[in-house]
């Protein structure tokens, strides 16, 4: 057992909000790209729109940027394809999580995130040991 000790300056000012910290081999995986199957909400939460738009909520189009949460992480997702109700992102900081496990969608609407739906993780592209820089260690 080696026990590390980890300065405040990585606690400072919430820096390790969404971070995952664990023994090597013990956590789920981390992944670059997710598929999931999502659902969205028939209309925009809290947004007042003219009669026109009326705030529904538009299908996820493919190349739109969306803000994934997935627990305490917030990371941002492209999406790289869509059909029906499955769409596979591509994340902009690598999460650690695993299948199964929820998440919310939100769109930026005049300069706004704003929830879309949510979804659930089915499988995704996960990083190898040597791309994560554990030969540190």
């Amino acid at each position: 057992y080696q026990r590390r000790v980890h300065g405040p300056t990585l606690t400072r000012a919430d820096r390790l909000v969404g971070q995952v910290l664990g023994e090597v081999g013990k956590l789920p995986e981390i992944y670059t790209e997710l598929e999931i199957s999502f659902y969205l909400l028939r209309r925009l939460l809290g947004v007042r729109l003219d009669a026109a738009q009326q705030g529904k909520v538009q299908k996820l189009t493919k190349g739109e940027i969306l803000l994934v949460n997935i627990g305490s992480m917030s990371t941002g997702g492209r999406v790289v394809a869509v059909k029906n109700e499955i769409a596979r992102l591509a994340l902009t900081n690598p999460v650690c999580t695993e299948a199964g496990e929820k998440l919310a969608l939100s769109r930026r609407v005049e300069k706004h995130w704003r929830l879309i739906g949510w979804g659930q993780i089915r499988r995704g592209t996960a990083l190898e040991g040597d791309q994560l820089g554990l030969n540190e260690f």
